[in-house]
């Protein structure tokens, strides 16, 4: 692990360090907030300068157009300026223009672009547009048992697409009988029965750090990503701790945090897949369920790390601008910080 991260330069929590970032009720103070705010606009210029040169074909959200409109919908969720809403159908059309074809999900496939789209449109009062987008949603999930049942391929991503659609629209918009429908949503027997046991097994692969492996079989404690280990694994504890009440989740989802905040710096760079932007939203998700200021502080450092974009000799995503891989993403999270109660991982948490 302690190859793959730079060393954490910082002190760790304590009262007369955090009131450089937030007061006593955790609202970010005027000096923070500003700073936040000035990193925000200076990396979006340089971030719209970058994607003339991104992947024209590239409709997805993890590193394609979808993405770029995500975080332009996510800003004006922020700002309330509706210039960002503008930029956000630009981008839209740019992606539902090159569609997969294959993939169903909200990450890597068709249902990203379609539901981000669909939002957007319902934004801008263009419901038949809108409309439009959530039937050819609701047309993608054919019946094919090859698809595996994961985030970034599988129907997990599908799923995530309708919630999505519903969250923003406010309403019931997709029924719960199509996201029920089997293969897709569990129920309470499934829960006890199959889920509670799978958590529990996921929980006795973790390593004597505190860390867990990438995937099953492998020995190697290296890895401190959101896609691979303690950084991903954290999000699981606390809905595990939520639905089923057992201190023990609570626990692990802690030592999480200390493994997070020992090596999460990395030299992968700042983004969210593999990056510091997307180690410090498990600070922002334990804070959330604690209400403990020590992670919000946490979060509020490894910010501090990204305020200084470039300057660690991090290594360069192979899409340097993009929302998962690249600058998007840590735009997209120093703007989620500004109001911290209501953060949460894009295309992943709801």
């Amino acid at each position: 692990m302690a190859q793959r991260a730079l060393p954490n330069p910082y002190a760790d929590y304590d009262k007369s360090l955090a009131t450089g970032y937030f007061d006593t009720a955790g609202r970010l103070t005027p000096e923070f907030t500003q700073r936040l705010n000035n990193k925000v606009r200076e990396l979006l210029q340089q971030m719209e300068r970058g994607l003339k040169s991104a992947d024209p074909h590239d409709c997805t959200a993890y590193t394609g157009w979808a993405g770029i409109a995500l975080l332009y919908l996510h800003l004006y969720d922020v700002y309330g300026d509706p210039a960002y809403l503008q930029v956000a159908h630009e981008y839209v059309k740019k992606s539902l223009s090159c569609l997969t074809r294959r993939s169903i999900t909200f990450l890597c496939g068709d249902a990203g672009p379609l539901a981000v789209a669909a939002v957007v449109y319902h934004k801008l009062h263009n419901q038949k547009q809108a409309e439009d987008c959530i039937t050819r949603l609701l047309h993608l999930l054919k019946a094919d048992p090859r698809v595996p049942d994961e985030l970034l391929y599988g129907r997990m991503g599908y799923l995530y697409a309708l919630t999505f659609v519903n969250k923003h629209f406010g309403e019931e918009k997709i029924p719960k009988s199509h996201i029920q429908q089997p293969g897709l949503g569990a129920s309470q027997v499934k829960l006890h029965n199959t889920i509670k046991p799978s958590v529990d097994y996921v929980c006795q692969l973790k390593f004597p750090s505190g860390n867990y492996p990438p995937c099953i079989g492998d020995t190697r404690d290296l890895l401190v990503h959101w896609c691979h280990g303690a950084p991903g694994v954290i999000y699981m504890l606390i809905q595990a701790y939520k639905v089923f009440g057992e201190q023990q989740y609570l626990n692990d989802a802690l030592q999480c945090a200390e493994v997070i905040w020992q090596y999460g710096l990395l030299k992968k760079g700042y983004g969210l897949c593999h990056g510091t932007a997307g180690n410090a939203y498990s600070f922002l998700a334990l804070y959330n369920l604690t209400q403990n200021m020590k992670y919000l502080y946490r979060a509020c450092k490894f910010a501090e790390w990204c305020l200084s974009y470039g300057q660690h000799g991090c290594r360069t995503p192979d899409t340097p601008f993009s929302l998962f891989e690249g600058m998007a993403g840590t735009i997209y999270f120093l703007a989620d910080l500004l109001v911290p109660t209501k953060a949460k991982f894009p295309a992943f948490e709801l």
